[in-house]
């Protein structure tokens, strides 16, 4: 998009679409995200195009909730999902593409649209990385027959090398360029999802289509060693607990009782007053799965973090959207699911940044990672911004997080840490650095105009520089 003329929100969203059909676990216009575009002024906004709770109009007998309960295995713990047709919240993804291509988009819809409707018809190449990704999901995969097919290839279930095809979201992008969609309520997208949720026991209603709207918002801004970070407001949680934190912790050292501090605080900031004030206003969705970085030879910056959930098992039919389970978490709903009111914007754990440098460096980041995005921004912001290092090392360093359980740490750390940390409770360190811990891809403009790129390897992220 870049080498194209397209700008950097452009780029973004071409991305995006390509993470649909490469990435189909982790993304899709079935779900719902953020972005956040810095000006090159340093006029910031975020565009909010989360889920929505369903069920706005509708009549009839209420039915119970289509759900089947899938557990996911990582290699140091485990996470359980619910999945099916009633775990479909009413999806923000295409509105907060199509509104974020007509207020920041410099390229032409059909030129943003096109690598991912080539990747859709010609395939694109399953990642190592995803092919694990898939392993572990293959159950939520299987649901349903279509949503199978989006992993299929002629000899079963991909694998790593394999082409995975979408042509059928090939199909729907062409009828986005071409104007056919321009809404959720465009008939191409709206009548078959409408038609699904009537014939299953999904909640997703044409009022809930005909009311969504994408919110632009002002960012959260902290102030810190001379930067000033923006991050993603509530109704999201992760950027207000990632600034609780950053608020209550001193300038860090580095040292292991600095780090004992960072776990600390975190848990503290978790807890909150303003963090559970959030939560008994706004139903909070844990998972958050993908984001890609970008800046342009004229300093627009874009930030912006996806998620299609675990993903529901459920085909948008005739499109190739995979739809998400937003609604699958059973701490989402304290009352039982679905027992939320219908309309509401859910919280989520997503949050884009971007950090504004003393030295004129402007810094985008963010991550997927489910729980773990908090802890996994918050060691790359505290090492890029207190302890003043390069970009690759602070994606780069050792993470842990905080659970209810026991910290999670990677590997790496100086070994007073794991020991100074036990003094607090139990502590699982990890065999290698792992994807649980989140993947966050950043890219850095100097005040000179040069610019580094970096892709977490935990996600197997991937960089490029295009030179002008």
């Amino acid at each position: 998009m870049l080498r194209a003329g397209g700008n950097a929100v452009d780029a973004a969203l071409g991305g995006m679409l390509a993470a649909c059909v490469s990435e189909v676990v982790f993304t899709s216009l079935g779900g719902g995200g953020f972005l956040m575009v810095r000006g090159p002024e340093g006029a910031t906004e975020v565009m909010d195009f989360f889920a929505n709770t369903p069920g706005l109009g509708a009549s009839g007998p209420e039915r119970d909730p289509e759900f089947t309960p899938v557990t996911v295995r990582y290699p140091g713990t485990e996470q359980v999902f619910h999945v099916g047709p009633g775990s479909v919240a009413v999806p923000g993804a295409l509105s907060g593409f199509l509104d974020a291509h007509r207020r920041h988009g410099r390229a032409r819809l059909s030129d943003v649209v096109a690598p991912a409707v080539a990747l859709g018809r010609d395939g694109a190449v399953l990642e190592p990385l995803q092919a694990v990704v898939l392993d572990l999901v293959r159950e939520i995969m299987a649901l349903t027959e279509e949503c199978a097919r989006l992993i299929s290839t002629p000899h079963g279930h991909a694998l790593a090398g394999d082409m995975l095809h979408n042509t059928d979201f090939a199909r729907f992008l062409r009828r986005m360029a071409d104007g056919e969609v321009t809404s959720m309520t465009s008939l191409p997208f709206a009548d078959p999802l409408l038609d699904l949720m009537r014939h299953t026991s999904g909640h997703v209603t044409e009022e809930d289509l005909a009311t969504y709207e994408v919110i632009v918002r002002e960012p959260l801004l902290v102030e810190r060693n001379g930067s000033m970070i923006a991050m993603n407001p509530p109704p999201a949680f992760g950027g207000l607990i990632i600034g609780e934190a950053l608020g209550d912790l001193e300038l860090i050292d580095g040292s292991p009782l600095s780090w004992v501090d960072v776990v600390n605080a975190l848990a503290e900031a978790t807890r909150s007053n303003r963090v559970a004030d959030l939560a008994e206003q706004t139903p909070q969705v844990k998972q958050g799965t993908t984001h890609i970085s970008v800046v342009d030879a004229d300093g627009l910056m874009a930030s912006m973090t996806t998620s299609n959930g675990a993903g529901s098992g459920v085909v948008h039919p005739g499109t190739g959207i995979h739809l998400n389970n937003m609604l699958g978490e059973e701490d989402l709903n304290p009352g039982g699911f679905h027992s939320l009111p219908p309309g509401l914007r859910m919280g989520s754990m997503m949050a884009p940044v971007i950090v504004a440098g003393p030295d004129g460096s402007v810094t985008g980041m963010g991550t997927g990672g489910s729980e773990r995005i908090r802890s996994a921004l918050l060691s790359t912001l505290l090492r890029l911004v207190d302890l003043d290092v390069g970009i690759d090392d602070a994606v780069a360093g050792p993470r842990l997080h905080p659970n209810d359980a026991e910290v999670q740490l990677e590997p790496g750390w100086d070994p007073r840490v794991p020991d100074l940390l036990r003094n607090r409770g139990p502590v699982n360190i990890w065999p290698a650095q792992n994807l649980f811990f989140g993947g966050v891809h950043a890219v850095r403009r100097e005040a000179d105009g040069s610019v580094v790129a970096v892709g977490d390897s935990r996600r197997a992220g991937a960089a490029v520089v295009v030179p002008l």
